[in-house]
């Protein structure tokens, strides 16, 4: 499997359940975060942008005071990849 093949079935169910806070929402992977106000939250999505733009892979977010929602997916590749995965698990990690 390559990076940019989507992930299907028991491999993605697996894949998510190992992502806390994701799931699948809407065929993509989804988290919202909650930051205890708007300056963490900008600091995390400023943080998430630069390590998405080095990967070349861009999510789709919303931002309203402390809350980020995010989804994820490779929009080429038609569904949710290995990069998706592994932009998640950084934002777990910039968030923590």
């Amino acid at each position: 499997m390559t990076q940019r093949t989507p992930l299907t079935g028991d491999e993605l169910a697996r894949a998510v359940a190992a992502l806390p806070g994701w799931s699948i929402a809407g065929g993509k992977l989804h988290r919202e975060f909650k930051f205890p106000d708007f300056v963490r939250a900008f600091s995390f999505m400023s943080a998430a942008a630069l390590v998405a733009e080095a990967r070349n892979h861009h999510p789709e977010w919303f931002n309203v005071y402390g809350r980020v929602v995010v989804d994820l997916t490779t929009h080429d590749a038609g569904g949710i990849t290995q990069n998706d995965l592994d932009l998640a698990q950084k934002m777990n990690e910039l968030a923590a």
